[in-house]
């Protein structure tokens, strides 16, 4: 009886500590980009605008996309907690054709790192 009281009690303890432990949180503004028709050579430069909605520094410490003709740039300071940041992603558009790739987050916020998308459609070349 004593064992199963002991180890309730440790796992009180475990949880209330773990309830404590400061946490960075990445909150977009949303996680989709839709470019719609641009036209072909057009700026390809668009932006995830989020927050750290947790308690502690947020640090992104890696993006990439899908393909090379989608080039993702993060932040280079943390970000404090309640604070906005950017990503910002840049898009060949001298690639017609549709729009439909994935840039992946990885920050100290989660373990798992998270997803973001673009879409849309690159008109023709003018002429063509």
């Amino acid at each position: 009886m004593k064992k199963v009281l002991f180890l309730f009690v440790a796992m009180l303890l475990v949880v209330s500590v773990q309830a404590q432990e400061k946490r960075a949180e990445i909150t977009f503004d949303s996680e989709v980009v839709d470019y719609g028709e641009v036209d072909y050579g057009a700026d390809g430069v668009r932006k995830f605008t989020f927050t750290n909605t947790g308690d502690d520094v947020l640090i992104v410490a890696r993006v990439y996309s899908t393909c090379g003709c989608t080039i993702p740039k993060k932040p280079e300071n943390p970000i404090q907690p309640g604070e906005k940041g950017e990503i910002e992603v840049k898009y060949d558009t001298k690639r017609p054709g549709p729009i439909r790739k994935t840039i992946t987050v990885y920050s100290n916020a989660s373990e798992v790192p998270q997803s973001l998308k673009i879409k849309g459609t690159v008109k023709p070349e003018a002429g063509e």
